[in-house]
């Protein structure tokens, strides 16, 4: 009985932590990946049972933030039309990039920007696609007739 409330209590201050339980996202990873529990644990840099703990509830948090770090960057990349469309050479890559990457979390770089309508947390997926040139000249298409995406498209490019 107390293993169950210490599970239900770990699982709220992953929603409150993370939005969400870290269950329900790392599933959606290894969907999306066509990857196993432990291929993912590899690619994030954290032991398959500790993984196992965070997504059971055993555990509340993910407390090394370069792990953290990579799972976003994992949930990102499944918006790259190769990922998104099951390409195995355009997965595999993917998987490399997180596995390989390094990545800092400090007060300026975060994984994960907040701006108050939210969009600048799709412009590291539109510029992971598209190159700043390729999102201006996408940008200078639509100004006719869709100006608010032309807009986005220009703030991704600039990065402001």
């Amino acid at each position: 009985m107390a293993e169950s409330s210490s599970v239900q209590r770990n699982l709220a201050l992953q929603r409150q932590w993370y939005g969400e339980p870290l269950g329900d996202r790392v599933r959606r990873l290894v969907v999306a990946f066509r990857i196993s529990q432990a291929q993912l644990a590899d690619v994030l840099g954290i032991s398959a049972p500790m993984l196992s703990q965070v997504m059971s509830g055993r555990r509340a948090k993910i407390g090394n933030p370069q792990v953290l770090a990579r799972l976003v960057m994992l949930e990102r990349k499944v918006l790259i039309p190769g990922v998104a469309s099951g390409e195995p050479d355009a997965i595999k890559q993917a998987l490399e990039d997180v596995r390989q990457s390094q990545p800092s979390v400090g007060r300026d770089n975060l994984p994960v920007k907040h701006a108050a309508n939210g969009e600048e947390a799709v412009w590291p997926i539109l510029r992971e696609v598209a190159k700043p040139n390729e999102l201006e000249a996408a940008a200078s298409i639509l100004e006719g007739r869709y100006p608010g995406l032309a807009g986005l498209l220009r703030r991704a490019a600039n990065g402001d």
